[in-house]
């Protein structure tokens, strides 16, 4: 391992911390609910599911990061207007952590941004995210609201190359006018939140990884990934999970290992269930990096699995 010459920033959301040299923080983690086909979920577009259910695996999440030290995010998703605003109405009454809303439309991320904001919940929000698709409505809609922080992603649909994923981020790579970051900096994005964008294998996942310390060593924010995407989209993985639905979460699970070893600082780990897996094996991650870099004046934080585990 390694210590950035670059000073890392670490930012603070609803008293999350989150970025850092490698070692000194424990990983953030996301766990998805409401996610696509998820079976707690009766009605997608009104946003009606199984609360008891619901709640449930929020305490799960929130017990896991109990123990492992690694603090907790959860990921809302939802694709309308009124599922994403009982979604986030919910979770804000179970739990007391950050959040980040997620939707396919900009449309709903945008009345998201706007409620949030109305309810004075934006300083638990995380948005999710700036990316190459936003437009002009979406960036007034951000400007607008209170949310000061954001997953910015650095997804390039004609470059996935190491250069045009920076490139989308700086300049906006010949696509955007402005780059993303600039873009944040217009949405008063104070809490940056790099993401590579895990692409399936074959096209430039492990770019991603390679992204993380380049992104951290030219910028300093916080980076990390949703990185469960690779193997997940892995067909040959997939034609595997029918015979062995063991080996599939292995690998699913297993991936987390791989972005914190490539200095990320936060992992969207996919769904909510997998949480009794992926702290374990993020704390474990964590512990080690620690100690590998126990040697270069990096102290980890109080709570971090190494104080808490070992």
């Amino acid at each position: 391992m390694f210590k950035f010459q670059k000073e890392q920033e670490i930012v603070n959301i609803a008293g999350v911390k989150i970025g850092g040299q490698p070692g000194e923080l424990p990983t953030a983690l996301a766990g998805t609910i409401f996610y696509d086909k998820h079976e707690i979920v009766k009605d997608v577009a009104r946003g009606l599911f199984d609360r008891t259910a619901a709640e449930k695996l929020i305490n799960l999440q929130e017990a896991s990061a109990e123990e492992t030290g690694n603090p907790h995010i959860i990921h809302i998703f939802g694709t309308t207007p009124e599922s994403i605003t009982r979604y986030i109405d919910f979770v804000a009454e179970i739990s007391e952590a950050p959040f980040l809303i997620d939707s396919p439309e900009g449309t709903v991320r945008s009345h998201a941004a706007e409620y949030v904001s109305e309810i004075g919940l934006a300083d638990k929000a995380i948005y999710n995210s700036i990316n190459m698709s936003i437009n002009d409505s979406e960036i007034e809609a951000l400007a607008l609201s209170d949310i000061d922080s954001s997953i910015i992603l650095g997804f390039n649909a004609t470059d996935s190359s190491l250069q045009g994923r920076m490139e989308m981020l700086e300049t906006g790579a010949g696509l955007l006018e402005e780059g993303l970051l600039s873009i944040a900096d217009r949405c008063g994005i104070i809490n940056k939140l790099i993401d590579p964008s895990m692409t399936p294998m074959g096209n430039g996942a492990g770019v991603a990884l390679r992204m993380t310390i380049t992104a951290k060593a030219k910028w300093g924010h916080p980076t990390g990934s949703g990185i469960h995407n690779a193997p997940s989209a892995w067909n040959w993985l997939n034609k595997k999970k029918e015979k062995d639905p063991v080996l599939y979460k292995i690998c699913d699970v297993g991936s987390t290992c791989l972005q914190q070893a490539a200095t990320g600082d936060f992992i969207l780990y996919g769904p909510i269930e997998y949480a009794p897996y992926v702290f374990p094996m993020a704390a474990m991650s964590d512990i080690m990096i620690s100690e590998a870099v126990a040697d270069l004046d990096i102290e980890p934080a109080s709570l971090h699995p190494v104080n808490l585990l070992v």
